[in-house]
C-alpha cells in the first residue's frame, strides 16, 4: 500500500514476487478465496489451478498496483462470475472485518478522549457503517442475484421474492459513493478533534482508514468500469 514504484503485472510475474512488492495483493487473493501460500507459482498457473480468468485476476491486481485499465482488457460474459466473487468477499470484509475494526478504535478513543468531538465522530461512524450495511445487503440480495440469474437463464425473474423490473441503469442510480465520507473522518481526525493521549490510537484509526478507502475505491472501480458495462452489453443483447 505504501510504496510508490510497482511494476505493471503480467500472468508470468511469479506470485510471492507480487506479494512481496505490494502485501495488499494478500487482500485480493482473499477475496477471490484464494490460498495465501503459493510456492513458486506464477499468477497464470494459480489463476489455471484455481479456475480464476487470468484477465480478471492480473486487471483487478493492477488496480491494487496503482494502474489504471486500459479499456482493452475485452471482459466477457464468462468472466461475470469471479468478478461478483470477488465483490460478494470484499463485502463480507467490509461488513465483518473493517468495518467493525475502525468502529472498535473509535469506541476505545472516546474512553480516552471524553472531548464532545469524539462522541460525534462515534456517532457519525455508526449511522455511516449502518448505510454501508444497507448498500452492501442491496447488491447482495438484489443485484447479484439478478446478474446471475440474467446470465444463466437470459431471463429477468423474480429475486428476493419481488417482480423484477430491475435493471444496471437501477443498480447505477443506487450505487453511492461509499467511501468519500472516510475521507471526512481522516480530516476531523488529523486537523480539528484535539489530542489526549490518545496519539497510538489515533494513529491506528487513520491507517485503518486509509487501509478500508484503498480498497473501497478499486471496489467501486471494478463495479463501475468493468461489471455495469458488461450487464449493461448482456441486457441490450437480450
Amino acid at each position: 500500500m505504501y510504496q510508490t514504484n510497482r511494476k505493471y503485472i503480467t500472468p508470468e510475474v511469479k506470485m510471492s514476487d507480487l506479494i512481496f512488492d505490494n502485501s495488499s495483493i494478500l487482500l485480493l487473493m482473499e477475496h477471490f478465496g484464494l490460498n495465501f501460500i503459493v510456492h513458486d507459482k506464477t499468477v497464470m498457473q494459480l489463476c489455471e489451478e484455481n479456475k480464476i480468468s487470468v484477465k480478471v485476476f492480473v486487471s483487478f491486481a493492477n488496480l491494487y498496483n496503482g494502474f489504471h485499465l486500459s479499456g482493452e482488457e475485452n471482459f466477457s460474459n464468462n468472466d461475470v462470475a469471479d468478478i461478483i466473487t470477488y465483490l460478494k468477499n470484499s463485502h463480507n470484509y467490509y461488513e465483518n472485518e473493517k468495518y467493525p475494526e475502525i468502529k472498535n478504535y473509535i469506541q476505545e478513543l472516546y474512553l480516552k478522549n471524553t472531548s464532545p468531538e469524539i462522541k460525534l465522530i462515534d456517532k457519525f461512524f455508526s449511522e455511516y457503517f449502518e448505510e454501508v450495511k444497507e448498500h452492501l445487503s442491496y447488491e447482495n440480495r438484489i443485484a447479484f442475484p439478478y446478474f446471475n440469474e440474467l446470465l444463466r437463464s437470459g431471463h429477468q425473474k423474480k429475486v428476493d421474492g419481488q417482480k423484477n423490473d430491475f435493471s444496471v441503469d437501477e443498480y447505477s442510480e443506487h450505487h453511492t459513493d461509499i467511501e468519500s465520507k472516510l475521507n471526512d473522518l481522516k480530516e476531523l481526525l488529523l486537523k480539528y478533534v484535539p489530542v489526549q493521549n490518545d496519539r497510538v490510537l489515533r494513529r491506528k484509526i487513520v491507517v485503518s482508514l486509509f487501509e478500508l478507502e484503498y480498497d473501497l475505491n478499486v471496489h467501486s472501480t471494478i463495479e463501475e468500469t468493468v461489471l455495469m458495462p458488461l450487464i449493461g452489453k448482456l441486457e441490450k443483447s437480450l
